[in-house]
């Protein structure tokens, strides 16, 4: 197809296009053309008479597990600007000792006392908001193709959310100088883990034996922490350091792998006759944890007076039309994870 040009009095010559394609362009004789970029977002396209196109809808690979490995704290509301929590410390003197047994005798005027401090803990709830927009040929034009971009758009919002959940749950905004499950500020209990026979503190240069020993003295050391009340039920690792024990033989009389082995052979297993819970988080490797050098292993127990996180779920407002766009917003509240008890959680740095 040719255009033939018109000459206007005082016009200029057109810059020529670049390279990306933009929603529309214009001719020299001044009439619109689109380009392939408009028809691919109604999801039409140019199809050969020996083209097959699958029809099946191929989104975008995206993984979120943060529902896995912390619960929800569903108390809040979208109205709350912020989520609290109280921690109350106790304190009490001896008898005849100050730190010892309070023992009284029968004629004493003068006893012991107990004292108590409560302390609030705040923490910001932040809103989260986006919205889905089209127009209403966009919409009439993907009915025709049958992929209805409404939906897909849904679903796009949807998935970021997600995602951004996913972030702020295990690593806290960067942005707004927050952490998260696998980097609170409150935890105190991080050190990297020891060197094995090989000199080296990487779970691919340990036995099986150190490996285990690594596990298990981070273990001991929260269950410690916690007055011996709550060895942790949960073990997250980083994908490289999991993928190793999960594929690597323990010793050769024994056919198991090196991630079954930890699983029967660790306190929590022999204290509470329950099986350790082992699993892989993305965000412990040492790319994606935020100021990170080595990969992490964290140990803790998902159990929601323990740690949680403060969310409001997605709320959509009634849609807005203006001129042929309709718009539906969408909003909820992202808060911090709260680690009511941070001496149930551990890290240790290292092992990859």
């Amino acid at each position: 197809m040719s255009f033939h040009s018109r000459s206007f009095a005082g016009s200029t010559a057109l810059v020529p296009a670049p390279a990306v394609l933009r929603a529309s362009q214009y001719t020299r004789d001044a009439f619109t053309t689109f380009d392939q970029a408009t028809y691919d977002s109604a999801g039409a396209f140019l199809i050969g008479e020996l083209e097959r196109l699958d029809p099946m809808v191929h989104e975008p690979l995206i993984a979120t597990t943060w529902t896995r490995d912390i619960d929800l704290r569903t108390d809040v509301q979208i109205g709350d600007t912020s989520s609290s929590y109280t921690l109350s410390t106790f304190g009490a003197t001896g008898g005849t000792t100050p730190s010892g047994v309070a023992w009284a005798g029968r004629d004493t005027t003068t006893l012991p006392r107990a004292q108590l401090d409560i302390s609030k803990i705040v923490s910001p709830l932040t809103l989260w908001s986006m919205e889905v927009a089209y127009t209403v040929p966009e919409l009439e034009s993907a009915r025709l193709t049958g992929r209805p971009i409404d939906v897909q758009m849904l679903d796009a919002l949807n998935r970021k959310h997600q995602m951004d959940a996913d972030m702020v749950a295990y690593v806290g905004a960067s942005d707004l100088g927050t952490t998260g499950l696998l980097n609170s500020s409150n935890v105190s209990n991080v050190t990297n883990v020891a060197n094995g026979a090989a000199g080296s503190p990487q779970w691919v240069n340990k036995t099986p034996d150190e490996i285990r020993a690594d596990v298990n003295e981070l273990l001991i050391s929260v269950w410690a922490a916690s007055g011996y009340t709550s060895p942790p039920t949960k073990l997250a690792i980083a994908p490289g350091p999991f993928g190793y024990i999960s594929t690597t033989i323990a010793s050769t009389a024994a056919n198991t792998t090196i991630l079954e082995f930890l699983k029967a052979n660790n306190i929590l297993t022999a204290e509470r006759n329950i099986p350790l819970e082992i699993v892989s988080v993305k965000w412990l490797d040492k790319a994606l944890l935020p100021s990170a050098t080595y990969d992490r292993m964290v140990a803790y127990s998902q159990r929601p007076e323990y740690v949680r996180f403060p969310m409001v779920p997605l709320q959509p407002v009634a849609p807005q039309y203006q001129g042929i766009w309709v718009k539906v917003p969408y909003y909820g509240s992202l808060g911090v994870v709260e680690t009511v008890y941070p001496e149930t959680l551990g890290y240790r740095d290292g092992i990859g």
